[in-house]
């Protein structure tokens, strides 16, 4: 065909119904992969900026980990209260019960960690240079140890045990 030549057009493809959305506890197990490699990414941003400083890399950086506690975290935890919580509180086993009661209390906390975390990270995504180094050498290792073992107890014991139902 040369140049000048028309294409013959595009066989326009079947429309399908879309796949369905993923089902809430797979959700929540795929939120945790990306917790756990966001708090990875927020550990390298710290030990970046103390080498490099503020430059574009650390920006876009600072901007994604951002968003995604700002939605898809503060999101997870609000589906985990709604659908995966009460049930496990209105069974009558005492140790589950307290298991349950722990992550919640790990969400207030997770919270106010992220509150203090943000607006430090907020400043760095739009080049800001107060932001405390120190501040965030000792606060993303308390932030990213209670994800982690929040997210080991959900896991290991209270996932398995709604999903027994």
């Amino acid at each position: 065909m040369s140049s000048t030549t028309p294409r013959p057009a595009r066989k326009a493809r079947p429309t399908r119904a879309a796949a369905p959305p993923l089902p809430v506890m797979e959700k929540l197990d795929a939120t945790h992969r990306q917790v756990m490699v966001t708090l990875d990414q927020l550990q390298t941003l710290v030990d970046r900026l103390e080498d490099d400083g503020i430059n574009d890399e650390t920006r876009a950086a600072a901007a994604a980990i951002c968003r995604f506690f700002d939605d898809s975290a503060r999101a997870h935890h609000a589906a985990e209260e709604t659908h995966v919580f009460p049930g496990l509180l209105a069974g009558t086993d005492v140790e589950l019960i307290q298991h349950v009661r722990r992550l919640q209390q790990d969400h207030g906390w997770l919270e106010e960690d992220w509150l203090e975390l943000q607006p430090q990270l907020s400043a760095l995504s739009e080049g800001y240079s107060w932001y405390d180094p120190a501040f965030l050498r000792a606060a993303v290792p308390v932030f990213a140890q209670l994800y982690r073992d929040h997210i080991a107890l959900e896991e290991t014991v209270v996932y398995p045990a709604s999903r027994r139902g």
